[in-house]
């Protein structure tokens, strides 16, 4: 699949994470009207996500397996989900956690099952849906794709931009029929990259 069959029309847009990036560039170009599960969870695996995705997020965030590991600001907690790897970089706030309590978890779960919650069903009814990951390797998507296939209802599409020394949009074109992998310049994909990811979403719409 190449970007052009990326264009369309689409009931719901999510992020798989690897970091905030994919949300932050959603919400840049007006195709973000809701939280998806992983848009502010750094996610360096796209094997866990498939893992979470397979298993329709059983086990997520639960609190046996979460650990504070430091203050990242005057206002945030750091807090790892060390059975899937992932990391919580700005949900549990310090005027309610600490490092060796998390009062605030109670709310910051129920947050996320809403999510989840909206996320199955928005797989189960949409007729069509669009996932966006930054980082990704082939094998890693072949099993993305297998997986969603079975997740998803009616029909979707995978877009995978990962980083590397290139100077422009590389399409990868990774013989997958659900799957469009790219690449952009890693020299600065926060904040150097807004103009590609504008070209990236021209004729990606989705219903509100």
């Amino acid at each position: 699949m190449n970007l052009n069959d990326i264009k369309g029309n689409y009931d719901a847009i999510f992020s798989l994470g690897d970091l905030c990036l994919a949300a932050l560039q959603l919400r840049k170009n007006n195709l973000r009207p809701f939280a998806g599960v992983l848009d502010w969870v750094a996610s360096p695996s796209l094997s866990t996500v498939n893992y979470l995705l397979k298993h329709r997020f059983a086990g997520f965030m639960n609190l046996k397996n979460l650990k504070a590991i430091s203050y990242i600001s005057d206002l945030d907690i750091l807090v790892m989900d060390e059975a899937h790897n992932l990391a919580f970089n700005h949900d549990f706030k310090t005027d309610k956690n600490t490092l060796s309590y998390l009062g605030g978890f109670p709310e910051v779960k129920e947050k996320y099952n809403r999510r989840i919650l909206r996320f199955l069903e928005k797989v189960s009814t949409g007729k069509k849906i669009l996932f966006i990951r930054t980082e990704g390797t082939l094998p890693e998507a072949i099993e993305l794709e297998v997986i969603l296939s079975k997740l998803v209802k009616h029909d979707f599409r995978v877009l995978i931009v990962n980083h590397s020394n290139v100077n422009n949009i590389t399409e990868l074109n990774w013989p997958l029929e659900k799957v469009c992998a790219i690449e952009l310049p890693n020299h600065d994909k926060w904040f150097g990259n807004d103009h590609y990811w504008k070209m990236i979403f021209d004729g990606v719409h989705i219903s509100y």
